[in-house]
Parts: structure tokens; C-alpha cells; sequence
């Protein structure tokens, strides 16, 4: 009885160590005071000498690129696409099981943008996210062709049917299934494809710019009808002189319109976008996902019909207000592209406790290569951000900049990851995008509007925001 009693001393103490080694508390103490602040202030210090703002003539070329892949049963060849077994990504529920079909088709669409000297390539892909290991791949190649990190502005349209298997650590295999580098390789040549044929396609242009109020298509599924949400649907259109053209739309609402039940690959309600918008208007039409945390869709009907229902909605809007929109062949041009430094892991247990940066990394590796970046076209302030960003902290980036006579789009899933990006105040409640999917603690939410209103600016050269 007495060796049980020393043995279970001993479990309780051996249990106590893990608990100590494997959590930590959370901190509370302001971020003005740690390091990772400091160093991202002097990163800012040091790229405003080099922002200029200009009005040159505009070139614009686009491009895309198929990442439909093809399902079979017995071949396994990625260079061109053929798979045996393509998890899809969106929703743990689905436990990582393979596609059964192909609904609709994947794409990677790219705007390649140049004004005097500056070119920027905006690319978006039918994808939950983009992937960080992937997106620097694509960085390592393009940089052998001299297109750097900050030249590119990426995201992704957030369909939750589209191609898994990029997943990182434990925590993403569970949203994205098993890793399988055949399809990350597709992805990555795919993308570098379709980028290198934008800046191919360089062609005198004109562009302009706009939002609209798309109220009844989103709401806030955090706190309901007591939060606010953004509404604007936004918008940049592009027209090569006597040649093709080209839209990018951005909207808040999750692409959620098909639930886990569905197993065919689908670009959701923005692929019906894309291809309502190329059927009527444009040569291609990107959709860059929105400031999508806190807000999902409203939309009539059920599964693919919910989608089809949405996406034509949206696309229907924005052909009426394109009619009025004034475009400009010589527009304000220039672009910021911020490298963040990250607190540590704050991935809570409880209120007061969480993982420790340690065991984090060991579900899921630490973000490396984190941007923000804000690009200005004339009064349209474009900003992407590495998350889904919370649409309560974008409408007071909207707001913000309208003030100082500005329209403002804030996207998300830019080419790397940080969970979600939700204000300060709800880092505390039991709910999955603070609770879960707040990575990295109470602070980052201030401290991330903070650089993006460092960045912007230097765009706009109003210091009021």
C-alpha cells in the first residue's frame, strides 16, 4: 500500500512537470513593451524612405491557369495534374476524405499591374487559403525571374470544397488532410504559371475603382445582431487599350455555402462569381476573400444552388454599378509590403492558460514570412492581411479612410497564416474564432491594426488614420 501511495506521488509530480512545461499563462502586459513590436516599427522606419507615390501611364496584363485536377483511380501524376486521391480542404468534420467528383473547375487567376517603375501581381486561387510553404515556394522561383515577396499581393477565394493536402502540422491536416507534396508542387507551378503570363501580358490600360453596399448578402455569425459588420462589396476594373478585361472583386462573406457534406471539388459562390463576371463583362474576373472573420453568407437555396444563387447576385450588382464607374489611364500609384514579427503562440487551454510556444509548434510550425500590405489606385486603398481578418476591425479601416476621402477593401489568406485576427475584446469568449483559432493572444488584434494603419499612411500621406 505504501509503494502504491509512492508511486502515485510520483505520477502526480511527473503529470504536474508536463503541465508546467506544456502551458503558460497568458500575457497581459501592453505590446508596446516586446520585442517583436519594436522590430516590426523599425521595419517600417526603414521601407518609408523607399515608398514614392506617382501617377505614369498604367500597363496591365492578366492571366489564367486551370488547378483542376483530374481524379483517378489508378495514375499518379502531378505534373500534369492526375491524382488518386485529393482530400479537400474547409472543414475538420470531413476527416481528411478524398474528392469524389469534380463539380466545377480551380483556377489561379493573376492582374499583373505596372506604373513607371513599380509592378505589383495581384493573384488569387480557388482555395481555402494560400498556403505559407507553398506561397514560398512560389517566392523562391519568381525571385530567380527578379519579382520579389513584396511585389506580390495574394489570396485566396476561401471555397471550404477545394484542394486539401498543403496542410502543415497536425492542426492543418485536420482543415486540409493528409500533406501530399504532388499537389503542392501542381499548386506552385500552377501559380508561378500564371503569374509569369500576367507580366507577359503587359499591355497599355486604364483602371478604376469602386464599392457597393451588398448588405443583405452577409452577416455577423460571432456575435450576431449586436456587432457590426463590413457590407461593401469591392472592386478594381482594368481594360487593356482596344484589348481584354479584367475584374477583381472582393466581398466579406465566407464561402461556405456548401457544407462537409459536400465531396466534389467546388470553387463555391465565388467560382459562380468568376464565371458569371467572364460570361458578361470581363475576360477574367478574380475574387480576393474579403475581411471574412466574423461574417458568413446570406443566400436563398441549398448547397450548389445556395452557391450558384449567391455568386450571380453579387455578379448582377456590380455589372449595374459598373456602368457608372470612371476609369483613368494615369492613376496615383503605390504599394507598401510590411514582414511582421509575431508574438508568441497563445493557443488557450482557458482564459488564463494556454499551450506554450513549444508544444504550439509542435501542432503547427510557426509562420515565418507574415505580411501586410496596402496598395493605393488612386482613392481605392487595396489592403491584404494573413488571416481571416476580423470584418469589424475593416469597417473601421473603411471608415477611417473614408474620412480622409478614400475607398478601402481589407483581404485576407495574403500567403501566409496566423488564425484569426479578431478585436481584443472578444479574446475571451468560449466561441471558435477567439477561442480556437485566436493564435496569438489578446494583443494581436491592436497590434496588427496598429501596422496597418503605420502602412497606410505611407500610401496615402494623411496621417489621420
Amino acid at each position: 500500500m505504501r509503494r502504491f501511495g509512492i508511486s502515485l506521488v510520483i505520477f502526480l509530480l511527473c503529470l504536474f512537470l508536463v503541465f508546467l512545461l506544456a502551458t503558460s499563462s497568458v500575457k497581459r502586459s501592453s505590446y508596446y513593451e516586446e520585442d517583436y513590436y519594436t522590430r516590426t516599427v523599425s521595419r517600417i522606419d526603414s521601407i518609408s524612405k523607399s515608398i514614392s507615390s506617382g501617377n505614369d501611364s498604367l500597363k496591365a496584363g492578366f492571366a489564367r491557369v486551370s488547378i483542376t485536377p483530374v481524379l483517378s483511380s489508378s495514375d499518379n501524376d502531378w505534373e500534369n495534374g492526375i491524382f488518386t486521391y485529393v482530400p479537400l480542404a474547409g472543414y475538420g468534420a470531413r476527416k481528411g476524405k478524398p474528392a469524389t467528383g469534380i463539380h466545377d473547375s480551380l483556377f489561379v487567376r493573376s492582374v499583373a499591374l505596372q506604373s513607371g517603375g513599380k509592378l505589383v501581381i495581384l493573384v488569387t486561387a480557388d482555395l481555402l487559403i494560400m498556403p505559407p510553404q507553398i506561397t514560398d515556394t512560389i517566392t523562391l522561383i519568381l525571385s530567380k525571374r527578379g519579382i520579389a515577396r513584396e511585389q506580390l499581393f495574394f489570396s485566396a477565394t476561401h471555397s471550404h470544397s477545394s484542394l486539401g493536402g498543403w496542410g502543415p502540422g497536425f492542426i492543418g491536416k485536420q482543415f486540409a488532410g493528409r500533406p501530399d507534396r504532388g499537389i503542392q508542387k501542381w499548386i506552385v507551378i500552377k501559380t508561378c504559371e500564371s503569374v509569369l503570363s500576367a507580366i507577359d501580358d503587359l499591355k497599355p490600360a486604364e483602371i478604376g475603382t469602386g464599392c457597393f453596399n451588398a448588405e443583405g448578402y452577409t452577416r455577423n455569425r460571432f456575435i450576431g445582431e449586436s456587432g457590426t459588420k463590413n457590407n461593401d462589396f469591392c472592386f478594381i476594373t482594368i481594360g487593356q487599350i482596344n484589348s481584354k478585361k479584367a475584374i477583381i472583386g472582393s466581398f466579406s462573406a465566407h464561402a461556405t455555402s456548401l457544407g462537409d457534406d459536400n465531396m466534389e471539388i467546388s470553387a463555391d459562390y465565388p467560382g459562380y462569381w468568376s464565371r458569371s463576371m467572364e460570361s458578361t463583362t470581363a475576360d477574367i474576373a478574380l475574387f480576393f476573400a474579403g475581411a471574412t472573420g466574423s461574417q458568413s453568407l446570406v443566400a436563398e437555396g441549398e448547397g450548389f444552388g445556395k452557391a450558384e444563387w449567391l455568386g450571380e447576385a453579387l455578379a448582377d450588382s456590380l455589372n449595374g454599378v459598373l456602368k457608372g464607374i470612371t476609369s483613368t489611364g494615369r492613376p496615383e500609384f503605390s504599394y507598401v509590403s510590411l514582414k511582421m514579427h509575431l508574438p508568441e503562440y497563445h493557443i488557450r487551454l482557458t482564459k488564463k492558460i494556454n499551450l506554450s510556444t513549444y508544444v504550439s509548434k509542435k501542432l503547427m510550425p510557426m509562420p515565418e514570412n507574415v505580411y501586410l500590405q496596402a496598395l493605393r489606385i488612386s482613392n481605392m486603398v487595396w489592403i491584404t492581411t494573413p488571416a481571416d481578418f476580423s470584418g469589424e476591425y475593416a469597417l473601421q479601416l473603411k471608415n477611417a479612410l473614408l474620412a480622409e476621402g478614400f475607398n478601402c477593401n481589407v483581404s485576407s489568406f495574403n500567403g501566409s497564416y496566423v488564425g484569426y485576427i479578431v478585436p481584443g475584446k472578444y479574446f475571451y469568449l468560449q466561441e471558435y474564432e477567439s477561442g480556437l483559432m485566436g493564435w496569438f493572444g489578446p494583443n494581436m488584434g491592436d497590434y496588427t491594426m496598429e501596422m496597418i494603419s503605420r502602412i497606410t499612411r505611407l500610401v496615402t500621406g494623411s496621417d489621420n488614420i
